[in-house]
């Protein structure tokens, strides 16, 4: 019977904090906010959101689990100082032998916080 666990978002597969990470990353690859698992019956499912710190408007890109547009990236504009945004929205991703991760990166570096969790769900 599968599993299901609440997690802080695991950037680079550490253990997260729940804490908010800074994008400081301009292009791809992007800053690193979540690395799925390396066990294939694992399934991630992401909730992220995002704010931005800047007074002006920032394009931010997701990277989610490759690079290769446009299916792996996710782009969103976000207002200056407007609250949390949701930006990925209870998306999947499976696990692999090669862990997939989760990458961002936007127009102006240092500006944007990516908050979230993850349901870890497991066979």
């Amino acid at each position: 019977m599968p599993s299901l666990s609440k997690l802080a978002l695991q950037p680079a597969g550490t253990t997260g904090d729940g804490l908010g990470i800074l994008v400081t990353a301009t292009a791809t690859a992007g800053t690193a906010i979540h690395t799925a698992s390396s066990t294939t019956t694992t399934i991630d499912e992401l909730w992220l959101y995002a704010y931005n710190n800047h007074s002006a408007s920032i394009l931010l890109t997701i990277e989610y689990g490759g690079v290769t547009a446009p299916k792996d990236v996710i782009k969103q504009t976000l207002t200056a100082q407007n609250g949390l945004v949701l930006v990925v929205a209870g998306l999947l991703i499976q696990g692999n032998a090669t862990p997939k991760v989760i990458r961002a990166f936007a127009a102006t570096g240092s500006q944007i916080s990516i908050f979230g969790y993850v349901n870890r769900i497991t066979a």
